[in-house]
């Protein structure tokens, strides 16, 4: 009777057991596959850094923690953010009151130059923004600035910092801060939803450059989805280079056979 208790004993141990076996040797086979994919996107890195060859961080396996950022072209991106914030504040000047919240007449009455610590030192509030520019706008800007440092090879926690740089630093407390007092959600979620939806978009570029600029088979469709999901390297490319669509034309060309081919008329090929 000891002898079969014991044994019912041990298989009820055993059934208990192996899941989180099963899981524990699941989550390390998990982090022993990622730490392998970044010790050989590290060397990859340092290979090429030591012939002096750019690295596209497209060329490498998706990795989170991997990075390669370029420093010039990241002060390029700045800089035209920097124009588009302008334009924008521009834009908004002109819709009306009812379209932003803001006090128009109130902010004209202020001296330009005293409107910014004026502002600041008053913030940040709950503003009473329209809902699309506080709940769509600003999440996709947020995505946008994410992008615009993950594409040009900064890793998930790099990215995110300079999100949260550009829309607190630039935007918030800098060109907005000349028409309004910084926003609480703003401050929040822009940064936040750059980080959740900035690598979504960046999976999803990852997977348009690997087809060839294509989505769902489409060209017309990759490249349309590319611009929206990271406009400000697929624009800035267009001037100054763009790495993924170079190697695209690289691997074109390397596709392309000119070995000619003769048919004999006794048959077989040449």
């Amino acid at each position: 009777m000891k002898k079969r208790l014991r044994t019912f004993i041990n298989i009820i141990f055993t059934l208990l057991c192996a899941p989180a076996t099963a899981t524990a040797a699941t989550a390390t086979d998990i982090n022993v596959v990622a730490d392998s994919i970044e010790e050989r996107n590290t060397a990859t890195v340092d290979t090429l850094k030591k012939t002096k060859h750019k690295v596209n961080i497209y060329d490498l396996p998706y990795s989170t923690k991997t990075s390669c950022p370029d420093w010039g072209r990241m002060w390029l991106h700045t800089g035209v953010l920097y124009a588009a914030g302008i334009a924008t504040l521009g834009v908004l000047e002109l819709l009306p009151d009812n379209a932003t919240a803001w006090n128009k007449e109130r902010v004209r009455s202020i001296p330009f130059w005293k409107r910014w610590p004026y502002h600041v030192s008053r913030g940040p509030v709950w503003d009473g923004d329209n809902f699309i520019f506080n709940y769509i706008l600003h999440p996709y800007a947020g995505a946008v600035y994410y992008m615009g440092a993950r594409s040009i090879g900064f890793n998930k926690l790099g990215s995110f910092l300079y999100c949260t740089a550009i829309s607190t630093l630039f935007w918030e407390y800098g060109i907005e801060a000349f028409m309004e007092k910084p926003s609480i959600q703003d401050l929040i979620l822009t940064p936040l939803s750059g980080l959740l939806t900035g690598e979504c978009f960046y999976k999803l570029k990852r997977k348009i450059v690997s087809d060839g600029y294509r989505l769902w088979g489409s060209r017309t469709w990759g490249n349309i989805v590319a611009f929206l999901i990271d406009p400000v390297n697929e624009l800035i490319g267009l001037f100054a280079g763009n790495p993924c669509r170079q190697a695209l034309k690289r691997k074109s060309q390397l596709n392309v056979s000119c070995m000619p081919w003769a048919t004999p008329m006794d048959g077989g090929t040449f």
